[in-house]
Order: structure tokens, then C-alpha cells, then sequence
């Protein structure tokens, strides 16, 4: 071990001990990293080499595991007989099995696959990195043997090289702006090249899969001082951005020439394309199992379920016969109970010692005699019976649970506590003790406690003082816990019994004498209870077993609450009249050789410890001459049935061996709650041969059957028996699943016990008891093998020759994956040989299996250092997958690091699994960390589907209105009517001319009131109002700008009236208006080249705007962001001449464009399309029949005025119908939320319109104060509809839940509705006066992802609610056709929605003409069925369901549902997607996620999730972000990212901008808190 050049070896014995006595503080957590590396150096300080030297040679490095020390770099001399160091991964360790890791890795070495490495910001863990700031060992060694970073051998850093290493360490502060791996790296450039001075990135072998380029930060990502300048980003201004815009008609060359371009329009200078590249070729690797072919059903998905393959193991052997074990002897002075026993004792050997306990430095602190137990006892017994009520009343009777709460330094007070119990005859319950009310696993104590119905506890005056309490003094209610009184059991608290009162001491029965408690694989705690009869009759076997005689000293380091600890240190010793020198957990840390100087100071024959002890004890041994275990003749090994036990008691006997220790006194044993002693090694005779080892097949293992392991040694496991049955036992080993069927002999099962030394139920809960407890054996062809029961033992093993009994692991520990058993400790003892002396803190590491589609996936989280840098845990992380891989041949789903000391501990320090794997499944375990594999271990995912060829089949014949048997999906609105009034026709030809008709005939009826935040109307206009100043802007387009009819005029205004007049305006002047939304002042640089995209689209002649916007316009700022002087001519309508106009009109034709609508679609896509004069009549019209708008109507408008059917409401239907329009700028509910629902009720609205944006301000801000609004007077019992105006699927849960805030406030339950259009048709569907209600389904969204539609029931699994999107509009027709062939389809089908109605849009506005674009979307017909009409093809996916309902004509209502749109549907496996469905499974995942969208790249899927909570969650969302999408859509997410809240990009409509998003991703232009690269 390499200290600078210090060989620690060779330091004098107590400076070598005082390192040793650190190592152990640090390990233990007493002394923190920066306090041991303190004291470390000062003790080294004297024996360092300088720089200039080399310490002497250095042997080839040897497996970097084999030594355990806590520095990260070291050396080693030829191996000694035992090692020194301090870190507590050891006792995991077998030689064996570390050379089998590193082996594993080295055959990975040569692929050299390099995984892609997480993306963190910096800020994001602040864990301190210390390779930041200490120069590298000069004389390191390279430790990483075979891993993906490591040329072996020596290497030496410069100096200079270590100076740069810090400078770019401080310099890769934000992740846009890091390199592309972090600092570490210069350790693969030789000393000669010395990294070039300002490079971001220095290449490694991880980085040669970055596609060797080096990767300079983006321009302008730092700030002056090499900080990222931060990007203030608020969602308030929500932008409408083309990604890279392509234009409908434009060829894509010219669109995105500014940009260099992979083929699919991906940057190449992007960081995240290097790595998903990496990640690509990763995955190319081939899975192991490959896909067997399998036929698909239409309908469902089917899992790929796993073939059995041929080559697996089976067992051969014949049918295993129960193993008997020896009888148990009948001993003449055995007492009849074993109260009795401590009766005699008490009697006659009263100054005999019973028991000794240490204080916390391991020196004597006070012994207990049996004289002093057995009075002691019986005055607690006469207290708890007579002493604890009232004078009459007694509140303990014989048979009441009591529990015992005593802190493991005080076995004295619990020995006088149990066995007055016992006295007492109530039953004791022993518990560890609360130390905070959130203990792990403390709620599960509560449980144990109350299903055994304790209201009492027992404990000692210091214990009771120590118990957290509450602010009055009382003791605190702990979590789950039922109320209990506490009662102190110290002597001058008892009283002692008269002299006539004597203890009941019946004959051993089956009555319960006591209650051990046992946590479960789930972590619930239960209790076993043991019976009187069962008690004894364990102590006797056990005295048989150990042959146990009177006044021997034993040494017990275990717990003596329960098991081994309990069964031999405090029951049967004292049937024996042992002495027990009990040695408490916080002694064996302070000085864990204590126990050993105990057995040489008391000459104790036997000694009870766990391979930790032996462990600890072999780690602190320094060479003491004096000690002798030689007296030792049992060292009982309480956990030697764990696989990793041999190589703890191998090194042990090692090592003391020259201390005279014999190899036949250790003797391991197997023990479960349920069975107590299942086995135990019997002392062996000096000089017997030792029993043999089995060295097993892990593949075999795996399978659940024995081979002896001869070919690949590295996957092999070594275990040693743990002796024989007990005596008076009879043993099986059966199935661990299903029916209890005897094994064959070479084939793993449970051990099963029949005995009368075994516990007899979970107390209190019958249920579980009879599959544990009273379990018949069966035969192969079923039939029990006789009558008696047996109890499961929950270990797993097999008898061995002999009849010895070898155990495997443990039941809770198995984890199942596909069919395959893994234990849970062999994976631990995998990881822990992967060299974690760098990365994992004191060996902590869990392994557990959580059920992900279908099947168990294996988790592993562990502790991590203080001091690893993130590229050791990398490391670590990817090392240990390839380990597993080798050796145990199964993929990982999860690896998490967790920062030192986070894990929930049990009572002893271990790591409580059950609730780590809580944390873990609920995102609360707070990762530093994390690599997720799914890639790899999901192999059960169905088979993609496979497209069938496109071409009308005999299938799709037509009879009638039916296709392939179904009805066809269509529908229609209806019909608009005959215009009864000629008169009227002439006056409503053309929009225009309704205005001025309206200007003659009700000149001062009022059109429009705009109103400001504070809900005052600050301007109106009136039919003449509007007409006249619609007139003078016409004049002022002649005068100012000469331009020709014909010509398009860009209109640039706030929403208000100005808008409308100079849309009017433009009309009269015979040019096309254009509505364009304003840039944003404070936003100019994203919003102004939007606008000037359109004004370049549109060829515009000129603008018209206001005196604000024109100064923007001109200004510097927007001369940053645009080129301002090739403007066309700007108006500024605000300073028209006063003097009257001449009157100018140009009269339309029908075919005339009235306007372009332009607007940008979620895909990026910016479209303009041509609404004719007719189409607009047409338009207008229906909308009033539908809504039956007519001049004495008001209605209320929150929407934006710019496209679609929110301009259509804005500016055009008041002017066609008549009715009054109130208008509220959307803008302005941000600063005054209630603004739309005060004027609802203010106003009497009986209909509003407003966009989801804000439905949802008005549900988020003001869902809390529905109270308040109430008090106000707010009451909107008036309206009767209220449509949200959309081009998508209708928010449902939006809708729900703003229905429900409101319905306080009068709103009705069937108010809110949606409406729908597209880019071909601005309106399809609106919710009118006069349709039934809008419908609800529920549809399988399995059967959806193959275009199906097949309905459910409400709650099903898998199951997707959506709403109709409206009645469809008088005058439309709609049919649902297959994309692909163009043809009609059934009503069970999803397909594309075609429109047909006067008022569809008579194309797309290009400039090149593109008519093949136009032909397709606008004028297409059914490839058969009736092919006479003309189509226009809306872009969006849905289907129709005729309804119970009928519409106004008294048929039966068909109702059109929208799915979503065509261009954002993801095709993947074969299968289509909707991102939004995918997205709501993640927003369901985590509460701290709050908006998320998916995209994907390359076939990857990525799922982009914002973090409202702390930034330490980020790492949580993960898994769950992983489990959730696999679990609900049967897709393995390929990248994970973690961003702020408001990066996701939303439209002014308050749609996500999926495709800009992916842009700015690939661009590396979010700024991640975090980007996981599932594997």
C-alpha cells in the first residue's frame, strides 16, 4: 500500500496500529474524510520518501482486489498470510471468486465496448471532488486491471500535467460548457505529451467512442470568467418557434442551408449526437437470448415468453429421502422447564457466575451471578403480577405479550427482564430500541407490536431517558406503533415478594414462551413465537449438538435479542450453567479483537461470533504474541451458511492458527427464525480429516441444480457445509415455489425441519402461519409422504454426501429473473470484488429485484465514497455490469450510488433492503449516480410488429356503407340551408359588404369592447366606428405604399381593434390581409425572426402596425436578431389623417382570397394557407347556425387573434352575425388571473371562447381561491358553453378538473367543451347550442398503437378516456381513411380524418407553386368507395362512434374523436405512439416531474422531463421515468434528460414544440441537470 511512497509494511507496529485504529474510525463514520486524511499525513509525516525516490521495487501489481486498503492508490509486496487495511468489504471476498472478477474483465477489456457517461451539471451534487485539488500519487500504480479506461503498468504524471488537470477541472462548470468527459482523463497521455494548454476535452479510451472528435464548448456558453452565463428563461412568453423552419412549399435545401447537417438535419458539432452515437453502437452489440419468432396477434400484445433452452441442467438424481438426525438423549438431571433450571442454579450455586458485561472500552463492568439472577428475576416477576395497578386491580395476566426494549451494551438488565417473564409466565417480546421517529422499518415494528397485542414495555431507566420525547416529556408516539406504557425494571423499583409468594413453574408445555421477531423479504415484520416445550427442547438439542457441559465460559459477540445470540448465550447456557462474557456491537467497533482477548483472558472454550467479527479481528490482529485461542473447542460461526463465509473463516483460522487455534473447532451453522437450528458443524476430533468443500456451477446454481464446477472456474461458487441435522430432527429439501414437492438429490430446494425445537406460528396471524408452519411434503406425482408437518426453513440448499447439509443462500435473497435463481448475496460478493476500495463506502452495497413488465429486474445500489470522482464510480458502475455479466450470465436493470451513509440502516448498522427498495420504487433515494440498463435485461418485449403490405385486399370490399364487414366511419354536420331571404343574400355575399350593411341599417349597435386587466373597457367599436376607420386605413394603403389589389399587406398588432379595422381595411382596398403576432420587446432575439419569416414567406408589400411596434421594428436590438433595412414599407396606422377618406371599396369575386392564415404546427413546420371569400361566408355562417348567434347576443373571447379559429372569432363572426364580442387579450390574465371568469359573470356571458393556455393559468392560479371569487360575487351559473379552442386531442384531465374547481362558483358541469380544426380547415367541430352533450370512451391503448379501436370499460388496464372534439359544424363531412391506401375505413379503425366543406381552405399559400403538396392535402380522393368527392386531408388521427345520443334530427348522433396529430406520432417496434399518452405516463411517475415530452432520434426514445422539485431528485426520475414507460407502452427509453421547469418549449396554444425541443437537445442547447443514457 502505496502512501507517497510510504510502505506501510514497514512502519513501526504502533503507528501501524494507530493507521489501523483510523481506518476503522473512517470506515465506522466516526471521523470524517478531511479528519482521517488530516491525522493520516501527520502520522506519515516522518516516513515519507521525497519525491526524488523510488520506494523499493514493487512486485507486479497483484489483483488490485486482494488488497483491501481505504487509500485509492497503492502498492503491494508478495502477499502475507494475512492482510492488513480497514475497510469491511473483505468479508465478502473470496480469492476464489476476486480472480474470477478480474478475469471477467479482462475478456471485456479486449471488446473494449466504452458505455457512454451521464451528463450531470455541476452544480447538480457538490460532492467534495477531490481529484480536483490533491496532485495524483506520483508513484501510482494503475489499479484498473481489464477495465474500460486502464492501459495497465506504471505510469507517471508531469507535474505540469496535474496543473492543467485542475485548471479544466475548474473550468467544465455547466454541462454545455464541460467536456465531453470529465477531468480524470489525462491519465492515458503519457508524461512526453503533456495535454494541450486550453483544450476542453482530452481524449481517453472512453472517449475514443465519442467519435474521436474533440468538441469545443459552443461560442459564448462562457461568460467572462469561465462561468456559463445564465439564461434567464421564463415560460411567460411563450413563443411560436419554427425548429429549423421548413415551410410548407419551400424545398427543404434552402429552409435550413444555414445550418451543417447530418443526413437527418441533426448539427454535427453536437456533444449529446456523439454520445447517443455511442449509446447506438452499444446497443448493436446482439442481446444474449435472441427473439425467437412467434406468431402475433392482431388484438394484443403478447409477451415474449423465454423458450425453455434445450441445454439447461435438469436434475437427474432419484428422489431425495428425509435425513434423520440423531436421537436426542435423555438426560437424567435435565430439568423439566428451563425456569427450573435457574431455580436450581439460584439455589445451589448462587456465587456462580452467569453472565459478564463489558463496558464500551471492553474491560469488565459488572457481573451477574445466578444467586443475583434467579432473585432479581422473581421480583420482577412478583412485580409485573402484583405491583403495576391499583391496589385491586391486576393489568398483567399470565400469557400477555410484553415487549423489552434494552440497548444491546446492557445484557444484564434483559437477562433479569426475560426471565422474569418467563417467571411471570407472560410472554416476552424483545425489540430493538427507537432511536428516532423515523427508523427504518420502525412502522413495521409498530405492526409486530400490535399483531401481538402488546400494550406494555419493559426497559431500563438509562434506555427509557435515552427514548426521544416529545416537548411535554412524554415519550414520543412512534410511527405505527400502538400505545404503551413503559415500565422501568431496575432493581430499587421492584419490590420484593412476600415470603409466601413463589413463581408457577409448570412442566414445559405447548403454551407460547416467548416472541422473536423476523423481518420478511418486503420488509414486514412478524413475530414467531416459540413454545414452552419448544424452548426447552432446542436448548437440549443444542447441548447435544455442542456438547455443552456445566460451568463452561462461552463468549457471545452476537445480538442476544434473538437467534443464535439468544438460543445459546442467554437460553441454553443457563440450562448448563454457563458463564456468558457477552461482548456488545459498540465494544466490537472500538476494538474489534476484543472477543478475541475475552476467549484468551477467560480460557472460554467456546465463542460465538459472525464472519465480520472474524473479519474485524483478523484486520485489527497485529502480530500480539500473547494472545492464545488454544482453550477455544467450539467457534461457532452463527452465519456460516452464507456463500462467502469459507473465505472469512479460511483467512481467520489463517491467521491464527499460530495462536493455537485448531482447524476442527470452527463450526459453521445454519439457523432461520421459523426452524431455529436447522444444522450446525459438530466439534470436531483433533486430527480428523476436515470435512470437504463443494465448489458449484453458478450456472448450475442459477438453474437450480448441483454441478460440481470442473470447466470455467470463474463462474463457480465455493461452499462449505454446516455440519449435520440437529438431533431429534428430521429434514427435506422441497420446491422453494409452489406445492412443497420433494427435490431430487442434485437439486436445490428449501430445507424443511420436523422438530420439536422449532418456533410454532406467526403469532397473531394464522393466514401466513399454515404455509410456513405446517407444510406435508409431497412426491412427485403429488401424494404427501406422511402425516407430521414441517417448517420452512427459508434456506436454501441441499444434502450433500454424507449426509451433510450444504446451504446456497437464502429465500428472501433469491432473485427470480426469467426463470433463473440469483442470490442477492453472491451478486454483493460479485460487486464488492470489482476493486470498490475507490468508489464503494465500507463495502455498503444492496441488492435487491423489483417487478418491471413481467419480470423481476435486478437493482444494485451502493454507498459511494466521499472522495470518488465521478469518473471512478462511472467506472465502477460499468465494470461491475460486465462482472455480472461474466460470472452470474444476467443483466442488471438499475446500478445507483447513493452518497455515504444515506442508506436506511438496521438496528446493527446493515442496510435495511426492504426500505432502500422502498426509496428506490417511490424516487425518494436520492441518487449521486445512477446507470440504467433496460436495453440489455428487458428481453421479453413482444415482437415488433411487421407492416402489412399496402394494397386493397379482398378484405376491404364495399357493400353498401359497409367495408371489411364494419359500418364506415363517417359523419357529417347539418345541413347549412337555403338563405330564405333574398334580400339578405345580396347584403351577406362577402364580409365587407355585412359591414357596411351594418355601417346603413345600425350604425351605433356596438361590435366589439376591448377590455385591459383591470376588466374596464378601454375602447369600442360600433358598426360605423369600424367601418369608417376600416376606410381610412384603405386610403392610406393607396396614398402611402401604391399597392396593388391583390398584393398581401402584413398586419402587426397587440390583439385589440386596431387588428380588426385594418383587416377591414385591407379589404376594402382589395389587398390580403396577413395577421402576424407581434414580436415580444423583452424576447426580440427568439420572436422577431419568426416575423420576418413570414413576412418573407407571404412576399409582403407592406406592413401595417402600430407607432410601438414600428420604433421595435427599427430599432438596434432587433438589428441584432434580423436585417431591419430590407423592411417592406411600414404604416403606422395610429396617426391616420383627420380628413374624410374618399371612399374606396373593391369588391371580391367568390374565389378571391380573403386572407392567409400562417401559423407554425408542433412539428416546426410554418404553414400559410388561402381562405377564400366564399370560404369565409361559408365559414361565418356555420359557425352562427351552429351557435345561434344573432345581434341581441353577447359573447366572450380570451383567445389569440392570429390564426386559426380564434382569429375567425375575433375578427370575422361578430361582423357576419352581429352578435357583440367582448375581447380579452390572453396576455392580460397573467397579471390579472380572475379577468376572464369576473367578465363571465360580470357581463352575463352565456358563451365564451378561450384556449387552453388559459383553462390552464385560470386552474393552476386560481384553483385555491374558488372561496374568495365566491365572496367577490364571481358567479358563472350563466354560461351556458364554454369552447376551447384547439387543433389537437382534447385535454380531458384539464377539462375535468377545471369543471370541478368551478362548479363552486354556478359553473355547469356540461358547460365546457372543445372545438377542432386544422391547417385545411379552420373549423371541423364546435360544441354548439343544440348538439347532445359531448361524449366520453374509454379505448385500449394497446389495440390503439395498431390502429385499432376497441372500447372499454371505465378503469380497465391500459386503458385511455378521450372526448369527443364537438359537433361537427353545419355543412362538414367527415370520413376516417387508412393514410396508407387512401381508403375508407370500418368504425373500429384509427385513421386519418378527410374533411369536405364549403369552407375548407383553398390551399396552401407557396411560392413555387408546389402543387403535388396541394393536390394531396387539399384535393384528394378515396382510392375507392366514392371517388367523385374532393378531399382535404386534416393531418390528424381519430375515428367516429356512433352514440346512444340522438342529434337534432332526431338521428342517432355520430361523434368524431381526435387522437392526435399525424406528424407527431412516434413509429416505433412497428407500432404508433402518441408522445402525449407516453407523457402522461411520465408526469404520473414522480411529483417532482412537471411537464415532459418524448421525441425520438434515430430510434431512440427520449424523454425530456422538467423538475419541479430539488435538483437532488433529478437522478430519482430516472428509474421511474424508465419503469413507467416499459411497464404502461412496452418501450425501453433510450435517454432520460433532466431540465428546469419552463425549457420545454409551448406555442401561444399552449401546445408542446416537440420538434424544437429536439433541436435545442441535439444542439447540447438545454442546459440538462442531468442526462442518463439507458444502456
Amino acid at each position: 500500500m502505496a502512501e507517497r511512497g510510504v510502505e506501510v509494511s514497514a512502519l513501526p507496529a504502533e503507528v501501524r496500529e494507530q493507521l489501523a485504529e483510523l481506518d476503522l474510525e473512517l470506515s465506522e463514520g466516526d471521523i470524517t474524510q478531511k479528519g482521517y486524511e488530516k491525522k493520516r499525513a501527520k502520522l506519515l509525516a516522518p516516513y515519507i520518501i521525497q519525491d526524488g525516490q523510488e520506494p523499493g521495487p514493487s512486485s507486479a501489481t497483484a489483483p488490485s482486489n486482494a488488497s483491501s486498503s481505504s487509500s485509492s492508490s497503492r502498492h503491494r509486496r508478495t502477499r502475507r498470510p494475512h492482510r492488513s487495511g480497514g475497510t469491511r468489504d473483505e468479508r465478502y471476498r473470496s480469492d476464489i471468486h476476486t480472480e474470477a472478477v478480474q478475469a471477467a474483465l479482462a475478456k471485456h477489456k479486449e471488446e473494449k465496448m466504452a458505455l457512454p457517461m451521464p451528463t450531470k451539471r455541476r452544480s447538480t451534487y457538490v460532492q467534495s471532488p477531490i481529484d480536483n485539488c490533491t496532485p495524483p500519487d506520483s508513484s501510482s500504480s494503475s489499479d484498473d486491471e481489464g477495465g474500460v479506461s486502464g492501459e495497465s503498468g506504471e505510469q507517471q504524471q508531469s507535474p505540469d500535467s496535474w496543473m492543467n488537470s485542475s485548471i479544466h477541472g475548474s473550468s467544465t462548470s455547466s454541462s454545455s460548457a464541460s467536456s465531453t468527459m470529465s477531468h480524470g482523463d489525462q491519465q492515458q497521455l503519457p508524461p512526453q505529451y503533456p495535454p494541450p494548454p486550453h483544450s476542453h476535452s482530452q481524449p481517453s479510451a472512453l472517449a475514443e467512442a465519442f467519435a474521436h472528435a474533440r468538441i469545443d464548448p459552443p461560442a459564448g456558453a462562457l461568460g467572462p470568467d469561465g462561468a456559463p452565463q445564465a439564461q434567464a428563461r421564463a415560460r411567460g412568453s411563450r413563443v411560436d418557434l419554427p425548429s429549423n423552419v421548413v415551410v410548407r412549399g419551400m424545398s427543404r435545401g434552402q429552409s435550413r442551408s444555414s445550418m451543417m447537417e447530418t443526413a437527418d438535419g441533426v448539427p454535427v458539432s453536437s456533444r449529446v449526437s456523439t454520445k447517443i452515437q455511442q449509446l447506438l453502437n452499444t446497443l448493436k452489440r446482439p442481446k444474449r437470448p435472441p427473439l425467437s419468432e412467434f406468431f402475433m396477434d392482431d388484438q394484443e400484445e403478447i409477451v415474449e415468453v423465454p423458450r425453455p433452452d434445450p441445454n439447461t441442467p435438469k436434475p437427474e438424481g432419484r428422489q431425495i429421502i428425509p435425513v434423520k438426525g440423531e436421537p436426542l438423549g435423555v438426560v437424567s438431571n435435565w430439568p423439566p422447564a428451563l425456569q427450573a433450571a435457574l431455580t436450581r442454579w439460584g439455589a445451589t450455586q448462587g456465587k456462580s457466575p452467569a453472565l459478564t458485561a463489558l463496558d464500551i472500552t471492553g474491560k469488565p463492568l459488572y457481573t451477574l451471578t445466578y444467586g443475583k439472577l434467579w432473585s432479581r428475576s422473581v421480583k420482577l416477576a412478583y412485580t409485573l403480577l402484583n405491583k403495576l395497578g391499583t391496589k385491586n386491580e391486576q393489568i398483567l395476566k399470565p400469557g400477555d405479550r410484553v415487549a423489552l426494549v434494552y440497548p444491546n451494551s446492557d445484557p444484564g438488565m434483559f437477562w433479569v427482564a426475560f426471565y422474569g417473564c418467563l417467571l411471570a409466565e407472560v410472554i416476552p417480546v424483545p425489540i430493538e430500541v427507537p432511536l428516532s421517529r423515523k427508523d427504518a422499518g420502525s412502522s413495521q415494528i409498530g405492526f409486530l407490536l400490535g399483531s401481538c397485542g402488546v400494550s406494555l414495555a419493559l426497559t431500563s431507566e438509562i434506555c427509557l431517558k435515552g427514548l426521544p420525547k416529545t416537548p411535554t416529556g412524554e415519550i414520543l408516539q412512534f410511527k405505527g406503533w400502538p400505545r404503551l406504557k413503559w415500565v422501568i425494571t431496575d432493581s430499587k423499583y421492584l419490590t420484593k415478594p412476600s415470603k409466601d409468594w413463589q413463581p408457577h413453574i409448570p412442566t414445559a408445555n405447548t403454551d407460547t414462551a416467548y416472541i422473536e421477531y423476523k423481518a420478511s423479504k418486503e420488509g414486514t415484520v412478524m413475530g414467531v413465537a416459540v413454545s414452552k416445550v419448544a424452548m426447552l427442547t432446542h436448548c437440549q438439542a443444542l447441548t447435544q449438538a455442542c456438547n455443552y457441559c456445566e460451568g463452561e465460559t462461552l463468549v457471545n459477540v452476537l445480538d442476544f435479542k434473538k437467534d443464535m445470540g439468544l438460543w445459546h448465550g442467554v437460553l441454553t447456557s443457563v440450562m448448563n450453567r454457563i458463564h456468558t462474557i457477552s461482548v456488545p456491537y459498540a465494544v466490537m467497533k472500538a476494538c474489534p479483537l476484543s472477543w478475541v482477548q475475552r476467549v484468551h483472558i477467560h480460557k472460554a472454550r467456546i465463542a460465538l461470533v459472525k464472519c465480520r467479527d472474524l473479519h474485524w479481528a483478523m484486520m485489527a490482529h497485529r502480530e500480539q504474541r500473547d494472545i492464545s485461542l488454544a482453550s477455544l473447542r467450539m467457534l461457532i460461526v452463527a452465519d456460516g451458511a452464507n456463500p462467502w463465509s469459507v473465505s472469512s473463516c479460511d483467512a481467520f483460522l489463517n491467521v491464527f492458527q499460530a495462536h493455537g487455534l485448531k482447524p476442527e473447532v470452527i463450526c459453521p451453522c445454519a439457523t432461520s427464525p421459523e426452524a431455529m437450528t436447522v444444522a450446525i458443524r459438530r466439534p470436531g476430533v483433533p486430527g480428523a480429516p476436515l470435512p470437504a468443500r463443494a465448489i458449484l456451477s453458478m450456472t448450475g446454481l442459477s438453474h437450480g441444480v448441483i454441478r460440481v464446477n470442473t470447466e470455467d472456474k470463474n463462474s463457480a461458487l465455493t461452499v462449505q457445509d454446516v455440519g449435520h441435522v440437529m438431533p431429534g430432527a428430521l429434514m427435506c429439501i422441497v420446491k422453494p415455489d409452489g406445492p412443497p414437492m420433494l427435490c431430487k438429490t442434485d437439486e436445490i430446494g428449501e430445507i424443511v425441519v420436523n422438530s420439536r425445537a422449532g418456533g410454532t406460528m406467526y403469532y397473531g396471524l394464522s393466514g401466513v402461519t399454515k404455509n410456513t408452519f405446517e407444510v406435508i411434503p409431497v412426491n412427485a406425482s403429488g401424494a404427501p409422504i406422511g402425516e407430521i408437518p414441517f417448517v420452512r426453513s427459508g434456506l436454501l440448499g441441499f444434502v450433500g454426501p454424507g449426509s451433510l447439509i450444504f446451504v446456497v443462500g437464502k429465500n428472501e435473497g433469491l432473485l427470480t429473473v426469467s426463470g433463473r435463481r440469483h442470490n442477492a448475496d453472491d451478486l454483493v460478493a460479485t460487486a464488492l470484488a470489482v476493486e470498490p476500495v475507490k468508489t464503494v463506502y465500507r463495502g455498503r452495497i444492496a441488492v435487491f429485484s423489483v417487478t418491471v413488465f413481467y419480470d423481476e429486474r435486478i437493482v444494485i445500489v451502493a454507498e459511494q465514497r466521499p472522495d470518488a470522482s465521478e469518473e471512478d464510480s462511472f467506472q465502477w458502475m460499468s465494470r461491475v455490469l460486465q462482472a455480472i455479466d461474466s460470472i452470474h450470465q444476467v443483466g442488471l436493470y438499475c446500478l445507483a450510488l447513493v452518497p455515504a451513509n444515506t442508506l436506511p440502516k438496521t438496528p446493527l448498522g446493515g442496510i435495511h433492503i426492504s426500505e432502500t427498495k422502498q426509496l428506490f420504487l417511490e424516487g425518494s433515494l436520492h441518487p449521486c449516480n445512477i446507470l440504467m440498463c433496460p436495453h440489455t435485461c428487458v428481453t421479453n418485449m413482444p415482437k415488433p410488429r411487421q407492416k402489412q403490405p399496402v394494397g386493397v385486399g379482398p378484405a376491404s370490399i364495399m357493400v353498401g356503407n359497409l367495408v371489411a364487414g364494419k359500418r364506415i366511419a363517417q359523419a357529417a354536420g347539418r345541413d347549412l340551408g337555403m338563405i330564405e331571404d333574398q334580400d339578405l343574400v345580396r347584403k351577406h355575399q362577402f364580409l365587407t359588404e355585412a359591414l357596411q350593411w351594418r355601417a346603413q341599417t345600425d350604425p351605433d349597435h356596438v361590435l366589439y369592447v376591448l377590455l385591459n386587466a383591470k376588466g374596464v373597457a378601454v375602447c369600442t367599436a360600433t358598426c360605423v366606428q369600424l367601418h369608417k376607420r376600416a376606410e381610412k386605413i384603405a386610403a392610406a394603403l393607396m396614398e402611402r405604399s401604391g399597392i396593388n389589389t391583390g398584393e398581401n399587406v402584413v398586419l402587426l398588432y397587440p390583439p385589440g381593434i386596431d387588428l380588426i379595422a385594418a383587416f377591414y381595411g385591407c379589404l376594402y382596398a382589395g389587398c390580403i390581409p396577413v395577421t402576424v403576432r407581434p414580436p415580444h420587446p423583452q424576447n426580440l432575439s427568439a420572436t422577431l425572426p419568426t416575423v420576418r419569416m413570414i413576412i418573407d414567406v407571404s412576399k409582403a408589400a407592406c406592413i401595417l402596425t402600430t407607432q410601438v411596434l414600428m420604433k421595435i421594428l427599427r430599432s438596434k436590438e432587433a438589428a441584432a436578431s434580423v436585417n431591419i433595412k430590407t423592411w417592406p414599407i411600414i404604416i403606422d396606422t395610429d396617426d391616420l389623417p383627420r380628413k374624410r377618406p374618399p371612399s374606396i371599396y373593391k369588391p371580391p369575386s367568390a374565389e378571391m382570397i380573403a386572407y392567409l392564415d400562417f401559423s407554425v404546427s408542433t412539428t416546426g413546420m410554418l404553414t400559410g394557407v388561402k381562405i377564400s371569400h366564399a370560404a369565409v361566408s361559408a365559414l361565418c355562417r356555420s359557425i352562427k347556425l351552429q351557435c345561434e348567434l344573432y345581434s341581441s347576443r353577447q359573447i366572450a373571447i380570451c383567445l389569440d387573434p392570429y390564426c386559426g379559429l380564434g382569429f375567425v372569432l375575433w375578427c370575422l363572426a361578430s361582423v357576419y352575425s352581429g352578435h357583440q364580442s367582448i375581447l380579452i387579450p390572453p396576455l392580460e390574465l397573467e397579471s390579472s388571473l380572475s379577468l376572464w371568469l369576473s367578465t363571465l359573470s360580470q357581463y352575463r356571458i352565456r358563451d365564451t371562447f378561450c384556449s387552453y393556455s388559459v383553462m390552464e393559468l385560470c386552474t393552476k392560479g386560481l384553483g385555491g381561491q374558488t372561496e374568495i371569487l365566491k365572496t367577490r360575487g364571481l358567479n358563472l351559473s350563466c354560461v351556458r358553453s364554454c369552447v376551447v379552442v384547439a387543433e389537437e386531442r382534447p385535454r380531458l384531465a384539464l377539462t375535468q378538473s377545471f369543471s370541478k374547481l368551478f362548479k363552486d362558483l354556478g359553473l355547469s358541469s356540461r358547460a365546457v367543451s372543445t372545438a377542432f380544426g386544422s391547417r385545411v380547415n379552420l373549423a371541423i367541430c364546435l360544441q354548439g347550442t343544440t348538439g347532445p352533450d359531448p361524449s366520453t370512451v374509454f379505448v385500449d391503448m394497446k389495440s390503439l398503437r395498431h390502429d385499432r379501436v376497441r372500447l372499454v370499460e371505465r378503469g380497465a388496464p391500459q386503458s385511455l378516456p378521450l372526448m369527443e372534439s364537438g359537433t361537427i359544424l353545419p355543412g362538414v363531412r367527415v370520413i376516417i381513411v387508412n393514410p396508407e391506401t387512401r381508403g375508407p375505413l370500418g368504425d373500429s379503425h384509427l385513421g386519418e380524418i378527410w374533411v369536405n366543406s364549403p369552407h375548407t381552405a383553398t390551399g396552401y399559400y407557396t411560392i413555387y407553386g408546389e402543387e403535388s403538396l396541394q393536390a394531396d392535402h387539399f384535393n384528394t380522393k378515396l382510392s375507392f368507395g366514392d371517388p367523385q368527392t374532393l378531399w382535404a386531408r386534416t393531418g390528424y388521427l381519430g375515428f367516429i362512434k356512433r352514440t346512444e345520443l340522438t342529434d337534432s334530427s332526431g338521428d342517432r348522433h355520430d361523434a368524431l374523436f381526435v387522437v392526435g396529430s399525424l406528424d407527431e406520432t412516434l413509429e416505433l417496434r412497428g407500432l404508433r405512439y402518441h408522445p402525449i399518452d407516453i407523457e402522461t405516463s411520465v408526469c404520473r411517475a414522480h411529483r417532482s416531474i412537471g411537464e415532459s415530452a418524448v421525441f425520438t432520434w434515430t430510434n431512440l426514445l427520449v424523454v425530456v422531463s422538467e423538475l419541479c422539485g430539488s435538483e437532488q431528485d433529478a437522478l430519482d426520475l430516472v428509474p421511474l421515468i424508465t419503469n413507467v414507460v416499459l411497464e404502461e407502452h412496452h418501450l425501453i427509453v433510450g435517454v432520460v434528460v433532466i431540465v428546469d421547469p419552463g425549457v420545454i418549449p409551448i406555442n401561444s396554444r399552449g401546445e408542446k414544440q416537440r420538434m424544437h425541443l429536439r433541436d435545442s437537445f441535439l444542439a447540447d442547447q438545454l442546459d440538462p441537470i442531468y442526462v442518463a443514457y439507458n444502456m
